[in-house]
């Protein structure tokens, strides 16, 4: 194995196949789900011919950071769903039903701080499956309103500070933060 290319500071180990042909850049990516539960996806590669250019190795690597993003996004979403509903049936009673819980999610004030989030994944949903050729830029532009939305600020708007007294009162979504947030690539300077 030979060190064949660093795409977004990460360091791909690379070898190549007999027939000379291809090279297959593989990693281990692991995904904290819980404090003790992990998913971990060995053998990620990017296959690529040597008429791939060094962009397209980029779109490559950017959407599968931006699936696994995706997989802890939505782990921590329905996380705080849980962690609010909680709450919410401490000050007005057990909720009867996921039907009764769905509405709530969708249309009670209490759930609101959530709704940006929902919407979030749904842009990330509607990238992954666009018929059109998404661009690198794209993928950059959803990980940086991915990093402004996830900002826990006890001063801050509705979703800043409801997100800061969530991390603070559950581990688990601290730890989940934590993780989303090394998934991030650095910030672009503006």
């Amino acid at each position: 194995m030979e060190d064949c290319r660093n795409t977004a500071g990460i360091l791909l180990e690379c070898g190549w196949s007999t027939a000379g042909v291809r090279l297959e850049c593989g990693w281990s990516v692991a995904i904290r789900l819980s404090a003790n539960e992990y998913v971990k996806m060995e053998s990620v590669y990017l296959r690529c011919d040597r008429s791939m250019s060094s962009s397209d190795l980029t779109l490559e690597f950017e959407l599968k950071r931006l699936r696994t993003f995706r997989l802890g996004l939505l782990r921590l979403h329905k996380t705080l769903l849980d962690s609010e509903r909680v709450i919410y049936e401490q000050f007005y009673g057990r909720i009867q039903s996921p039907n009764e819980f769905f509405q709530l999610v969708i249309s009670h004030d209490w759930f609101s701080w959530l709704r940006p989030i929902s919407q979030f994944i749904v842009q990330i949903d509607d990238i992954l499956k666009a018929k059109e050729p998404v661009t690198v830029e794209q993928i950059n532009a959803l990980f940086e309103e991915g990093r402004s939305l996830l900002q826990p600020n006890e001063e801050g708007s509705g979703l800043e500070k409801r997100y800061f007294h969530a991390i603070q009162r559950d581990p688990a979504i601290a730890l989940m933060h934590a993780d989303l947030s090394q998934l991030l690539p650095p910030a672009r300077s503006q």
